[in-house]
């Protein structure tokens, strides 16, 4: 059963709805069924029953056939038809008692069958039948609901770990297309991919205590993932003092550049602040590097039967670590090709050229690193951004 949003099933929908145009039919039914205990509400007219039927869904509905206007068949077709109200009982009360009659009635959905003059103890011996699957059809349905809530918010608690609530609103909006997302493990996509990595990390952590160690990490960790969450970056890892963060994965974004551009400028403005903190507060001399690169990768679950990371993986991720690694402190180092894409999308950013470097062990190939030009207004940068997540598309397989 379908229901609108916000939808809980209300004492209300105990009410029984006779339809006649008689009015001493609807009297005696109504009569009959209140002696019984069932509340009742009465309609003279089809147009009428569903003018009721919009305002409050009744329990049941004992239905005339042959009536002035829109008659028993046609309003039956019609709250079959309906996505809130297939699922109520309709009873045909009708002189008509033909093969073909019956047959018309079947069609437009009719739960059951009553011939007038009714008699009193079938009429309310179908009714209690019907009420009774009714309740069961209900409570079957709420089990789904709330079984389906249980594990929405599971997967909710899963891509959390993951990502921004904005993109888990977007994964949860569509989950016929994006149930498998955190399960397929042959997703290939094309991904922008950004390496933070603390520089002075080995000196913190002779300098300092366990304890403090492990605190300065959970700041560092929490304020970039803060940022990345706020350009709709996805964590894949965090490893030691190294943050992976992926863009365009699970979810396609055609800005993903831009995006992965502003985080890294944006955690180094805000690493700025960690820094002198605990400088202040534990006298360490720590600093951020960042390295960006582009292309394809593999997403999905790697790792053993005990346990499993959803993670991305391929030369675009460890092109960009080896790029990270030539990163000084703050300094934000990118790939050629996501210079080219970002110099195309915002032409105001500016980029000064590195040396060619052989990036990849086993590789001939030399690759041109650039460093970003920190901009002192990040203004246009932001508004070159998409600014939403775009449509979700379907990856390709790996085999």
């Amino acid at each position: 059963m379908l229901r609108p949003e916000g939808f809980e099933f209300q004492a209300t929908r105990r009410r029984v709805l006779v339809v006649d145009d008689q009015e001493d039919n609807r009297l005696l039914l109504r009569h009959y069924l209140e002696a019984a205990g069932h509340p009742t509400r009465v309609a003279s007219s089809g147009e009428e029953a569903l003018r009721l039927i919009a305002d409050e869904l009744p329990a049941l509905v004992l239905l005339d056939v042959v009536m002035p206007g829109l008659d028993g068949f046609h309003v039956c077709t019609e709250l079959k038809a309906g996505p809130d109200t297939a699922l109520i009982p309709v009873v045909l009360v009708t002189a008509l008692d033909s093969r073909s009659d019956r047959i018309a009635g079947i069609e437009a959905g009719a739960d059951e069958f009553l011939s007038k003059p009714v008699n009193r103890e079938e009429l309310l011996a179908r009714v209690r039948s019907l009420l009774r699957l009714q309740a069961t059809r209900e409570q079957l349905e709420r089990a789904r609901l709330d079984a389906e809530a249980v594990k929405r918010q599971r997967l909710r608690g899963t891509f959390e770990r993951y990502m921004s609530p904005k993109l888990v609103d977007e994964i949860l909006r569509e989950p016929e297309r994006t149930g498998d997302l955190l399960t397929d493990r042959r997703q290939r996509v094309d991904a922008t991919i950004l390496f933070a990595d603390l520089r002075g990390f080995t000196r913190l952590s002779e300098q300092c205590r366990p304890e403090t160690v492990v605190t300065l990490l959970n700041e560092y960790f929490t304020e970039l993932t803060r940022v990345a969450f706020r350009y709709g970056g996805t964590i894949f890892n965090m490893a030691g003092d190294s943050l992976l963060v992926g863009f365009g994965v699970p979810l396609a974004q055609r800005d993903s550049v831009l995006r992965a551009l502003c985080t890294a400028c944006a955690m180094q403005e805000e690493f700025v602040h960690l820094r002198r903190s605990w400088q202040r507060r534990h006298g360490v001399q720590v600093s951020l590097g960042i390295g960006i690169n582009g292309g394809d990768v593999i997403a999905g679950n790697v790792g053993s039967p005990t346990y499993m990371s959803y993670t991305v993986i391929g030369d675009t991720v460890n092109t960009a670590s080896r790029i990270t690694a030539l990163a000084s402190a703050g300094e934000v180092k990118v790939s050629a090709g996501v210079r080219v894409a970002a110099h195309e999308a915002c032409p105001a950013l500016e980029f000064r050229p590195e040396s060619e470097i052989p990036l990849l062990k086993g590789k001939s190939a030399c690759q041109m690193v650039y460093s970003l030009v920190l901009p002192e207004d990040p203004g246009p940068l932001h508004r070159a951004l998409v600014g939403d997540v775009s449509p979700l598309r379907r990856q390709r397989e790996v085999f």
